[in-house]
Formats: C-alpha cells, sequence, structure tokens
C-alpha cells in the first residue's frame, strides 16, 4: 500500500537538534577554547603575538567557553545566545587584528561556522549576518587604525583552525539531520505499522472518492487495488452510491458522517463507513479520512430483529381478530343460555322445585358475569386490532354518570357502602362517545364498590375545567400498593392479594385507560393501601356551550389508539 503524504515525525522543539548532539556540542566548543588558549599563550611565548592581536586571539576562548553551558541548559534562546557571543568575538578579534587583511581574518567567518555546529537555519542565518558585522567591524578598524601587523604564520595557523572548526560543524551539522531523519523515518514507521494492523481498513479520500492511501485490513469484498484503480464510489453498490455522496459531502463541510452501503461485488454484505474531513497545510484541497468496517454482522441483527417485530405485531393482530372472533361466537349461545334461564327463573310455564330454582338463579347470574367479561373481552380486542370506532355525541354528562350511579348502587346497598355523587348545578356538555363514557364510569365505581368494605364511601364527581372533562371516582377502600400502581391499567393485570384477584378479571382498568387515550385524554391512579383509592380521568371533551346534533343522528369519527392497550 502506498505510504501517506501527511504522515510526519513528530519534530523537536524549535532551534534544537536532539538530545543526543549535546554532548558534541559541548566538546567542539571546548576543543575551540583549547585550541585558541593554547594559539594566544603559544604565540606569546615564542614572542611572535602581542599586543591587540594576543588579546584579539584570547578572545576567540570566550565563546568556546561559554558554548560548555549546553550541557546544563539547551534550547533555541540558549543556543541564540551563544551565536550572539560567537558574533561579538569575532567583531573584537577582527577589530584588534585589522579585519581582513590582519593576520586573524579566518576568525571573522567562525560565527558562520558555529552556526552550522549549532543547526538550524536561523541560526546559520544569524551567523551569517555576524560574519558581516565581523568583516565589517574590521573593515572599520583598518580605516581609522590602520591595517594589521604582517604574520603570515599566525594568519596561516588562524585560517587553518578555521578550516578544521568549519569541518568538525559541517560533520556534526550532517551528524544531527542524520540522526533527526532516523527519528522522523522510526516515528512515520510506528505509525504506518500501527494503522497497517488496526482490524478495520483507514482510506485517504480526495474530495471526488479517489483513494490516496489505505492502511488497515480492508472487509471482505472491499479489496484495496481496485480502490486505487477505480475510487470508492465505483465499488459501491449503485442504489447506495447517493447516500456515500451525501455523506462525503457533509463530511467536506466540517461535520462528522457515517453511512452503510452494500460492495458492487457482493451485494449480501453491508460495509459501515465513517467519514472526517482532513485540512492540509497551506492552501491545499482538503482531503477525507475514511475508516471501513465490516457490518455484515450488524446489519444481519438489525434485519433479524425487524423481522421479528413484524412476526410479533402480525401474531398480536392475530390474537386480536381471535378475540374478537371467539367472543361474537360465545356471546351468542350465552344469549340463549340468559334467556331460557330468565324464563325459568319467572316460572313462565309453571313451578319447579326450590333446589332446581337454585340451580336456576346461579346459572343466570353466572352467564350474566360470563356476558360481561366476553363484552369487556370484545372491547380489547377491538381496541388492540385499531377497529374501535368512536361514535361522537353531544349530551350532559351529568345525566350519564347519574345513570351509571343507578346502576351501581343496588350492589352498593347490598354490600353496606355508602355511594354518593357529586354533580354540578349547571350542565356539564360533552362530545364523546357515550357508550364508552359510560363504560368508563361503570368500570371505575364497579372497581370501588367491588373493593371498599362494609361502612366505607365511594364518590364520584364530574367537574368542566376548560376543554377539559375531569371525572373522578374515590373511595376508602383497601387502597393499591406503590408497585402495583405502575402496573395496573395493562389488560389482565390485578393488585392486592389472591382473594382480591378472583373478584375480577384485570380488564375494567386497561378498558378505562384504552378509552380514555381513544379520547385524546388520560388516567391517573392516587392510592395509599389501607386508606383508599382516587382514580382520575381527564378528556378533552367538554364543551362551551350546548349546541343542536346534526340531522341524520350521531358523527361517527374513527380514531386510532394512542398510548397504551
Amino acid at each position: 500500500m502506498p505510504p501517506s503524504d501527511d504522515i510526519t515525525a513528530r519534530e523537536t522543539p524549535a532551534g534544537r537538534g536532539p538530545a543526543s548532539d549535546r554532548p558534541s556540542l559541548a566538546a567542539w566548543h571546548a576543543g575551540w577554547a583549547v585550541a585558541a588558549a593554547l594559539l594566544a599563550l603559544g604565540g606569546r611565548w615564542l614572542g611572535g603575538i602581542e599586543g591587540p592581536v594576543f588579546y584579539g586571539v584570547l578572545a576567540m576562548v570566550v565563546p568556546g567557553v561559554t558554548g560548555l553551558a549546553l550541557l546544563q541548559r539547551d534550547g533555541g534562546r540558549e543556543r541564540m545566545t551563544l551565536l550572539g557571543v560567537w558574533g561579538l568575538a569575532a567583531m573584537t578579534a577582527a577589530s584588534l587584528s585589522g579585519g581582513l587583511t590582519g593576520p586573524l581574518a579566518g576568525f571573522v567567518f567562525l560565527p558562520l561556522t558555529a552556526g552550522l555546529a549549532l543547526g538550524g537555519v536561523r541560526l546559520v542565518q544569524a551567523g551569517a549576518l555576524g560574519v558581516g558585522a565581523a568583516a565589517m567591524a574590521g573593515l572599520l578598524s583598518a580605516w581609522l587604525v590602520g591595517p594589521g601587523p604582517h604574520l603570515p604564520a599566525l594568519a596561516a595557523i588562524a585560517a587553518v583552525l578555521t578550516a578544521g572548526a568549519a569541518a568538525l560543524a559541517v560533520r556534526l551539522s550532517w551528524r544531527q539531520n542524520e540522526l533527526r531523519m532516523t527519528m522522523a523515518e522510526s516515528e512515520a514507521g510506528k505509525v504506518e505499522r500501527l494503522l497497517a494492523a488496526q482490524p478495520g481498513l483507514t482510506l485517504v479520500l480526495e474530495r471526488s472518492g479517489r483513494v490516496l492511501a489505505a492502511y488497515g485490513a480492508p472487509p471482505p469484498a472491499l479489496p484495496v487495488d481496485p480502490l486505487f484503480e477505480q475510487g470508492l464510489v465505483a465499488a459501491v453498490h449503485a442504489p447506495d452510491r447517493p447516500r456515500l455522496l451525501a455523506a462525503i459531502d457533509r463530511a467536506l463541510q466540517g461535520h462528522d458522517a457515517a453511512t452503510a452501503f452494500a460492495p458492487r461485488l457482493a451485494l449480501d454484505r453491508r460495509v459501515q463507513l465513517i467519514l472526517r474531513r482532513l485540512d492540509g497545510p497551506g492552501h491545499e484541497a482538503p482531503r477525507l479520512i475514511a475508516q471501513a468496517f465490516d457490518g455484515t454482522s450488524q446489519y444481519a441483527r438489525e434485519l433479524g430483529l425487524e423481522t421479528a417485530r413484524i412476526e410479533a405485531e402480525a401474531r398480536e393482530a392475530g390474537k386480536s381478530r381471535f378475540l374478537a372472533n371467539m367472543s361474537h361466537e360465545l356471546r351468542t349461545p350465552l344469549n340463549a343460555v340468559l334467556g331460557f334461564s330468565d324464563i325459568m327463573r319467572q316460572r313462565l310455564f309453571g313451578p319447579m322445585p326450590e333446589r332446581y330454582a337454585a340451580y336456576v338463579d346461579n346459572i343466570h347470574e353466572a352467564g350474566e358475569h360470563l356476558l360481561e367479561l366476553i363484552n369487556d373481552v370484545l372491547d380489547v380486542s377491538k381496541i388492540e386490532a385499531e377497529r374501535y370506532v368512536l361514535t361522537l355525541e353531544r349530551f350532559d354528562s351529568r345525566e350519564l354518570i347519574s345513570a351509571a350511579v343507578a346502576l351501581v348502587r343496588v350492589t352498593a346497598e347490598e354490600k353496606g357502602v355508602i355511594l354518593s355523587s357529586v354533580l354540578p348545578a349547571e350542565p356539564v356538555d360533552v362530545s364523546a362517545d357515550k357508550r364508552a363514557l359510560k363504560q368508563i364510569a361503570l368500570n371505575l365505581l364497579s372497581n370501588a364498590v367491588k373493593f371498599t368494605p362494609p361502612g366505607g364511601t365511594v364518590t364520584i364527581s364530574v367537574e368542566a375545567i376548560g376543554p377539559y372533562l375531569e371525572l373522578v371516582v374515590a373511595d376508602t377502600g383497601v387502597g393499591i400498593a406503590p408497585e402495583d400502581v405502575r402496573r395496573l391499567g395493562r389488560p389482565f393485570e390485578q393488585a392486592g392479594a389472591m382473594e382480591q384477584r378472583r373478584q375480577g378479571t384485570g380488564l375494567g382498568l386497561s378498558l378505562v385507560r384504552a378509552f380514555a387515550e381513544l379520547h385524546g385524554g388520560r388516567m391517573s391512579i392516587d392510592s395509599t393501601l389501607g386508606e383508599g383509592t382516587a382514580v382520575t380521568v381527564r378528556l378533552p371533551v367538554a364543551q362551551v356551550a350546548r349546541a343542536p346534533a346534526p340531522e341524520g343522528g350521531a358523527e361517527i369519527i374513527p380514531m386510532p389508539v394512542a398510548g397504551g392497550k
């Protein structure tokens, strides 16, 4: 795979070489300091160097000694300061020896030599400026003071020392560059090995989709070589290309983008692609970093989940249709049982033994209970199958509540429960399904009476609050535990002990909740165990003013199921 042009080695701090060149630099400076000191002391001892020239040679010892400080502290500022010391020493030597015409002319070029040794373009440029400054200082000295003494041996020795220092500086600079290059290649190799070892495929793309570099393991059915030849877009199944191009555009705008596609070579597989913009240096066109993973297993899981969801919905709809059909089939013979048992109870065809009369009463009572259960199951099935149609009528809800209270009053009196209603003096007009609203009131009242001990009270109240009709049924019964309150309202969910559960089927509250949600309202339960329960139904059906019903009877409006079942 071709290497990426965007991978660069980690750079060292500005103006500094690698940490291992500090001893070499210190040794180079120490060597120069020794050579300059030996030249000054030897020349003075032999008698050839004296006066200003001696001090000029001695000035060149100072930068050599100063360079030993690099062993303690090194950095761009420290190296630039050291180069300034070289420049001042060269200017001093040139000024005291007559400049380029004097015996220390070779020392004028030492700032440039030191810049090479210290490394870096800026230091070399500063060294060149130092050479110019030293030459100007020497020229000015020759013009003001006169040319320096004629000492050919000293001039030759200074030139040889300068040449030797320059050769060693070039060698040292070359070693520094080699070391930097080695470090850069090592870092680049680490990055490339890391990218090549990753489980997915990383691509460097142009905005057109052309692949510039690829690293890592490619997903199955997405070979790398054709990507370089044809580009990424050509490797994608045609119907998936618009999604890929849209993801590329989004990534070029600076947003993270992700998409999935089928490879053209294997339509049964899927590839997950994550794209991110990569801005190039300068004014280069932005590129894209793309990571490709094999998404076939995830696609298979999602497809399996979607299939399971469709099958579950089909089974649920089939169950609801079955319950609805069975309820119809059961209700027909049950009506006959109720009719014949009622005839026998009334003794229309003559008297019967008391024992059989008790059996007939039990048959009629059990049949009514079963019919009530079947009607509830039928309503639940219709709601779950989304086949329940609300018949909206305008009426005074107080009349409907009064009728429901009258139906439940006999049962309440037989049990010794005090049943009362709190209704406003003014009409409470609503637009709702009359049968559903009556069923809500009957179910709540029946539940309250059923689970309220003798001597307790059950109260139903109705109130219009803006566009909402609020119906509240409160009792002083056994109450409901907090963990059971969360479950109630779902079909066949019951609360309390086993004896309490035997008194119902768990459909009453689920029907109340379903009818409330069909009207766009909600049901809430507030209960304290051992103290009582209050069930509130809030429906957006209240009318500001009573309006006459349209001709042709009630208005039939189908409404979908809202919320839970």
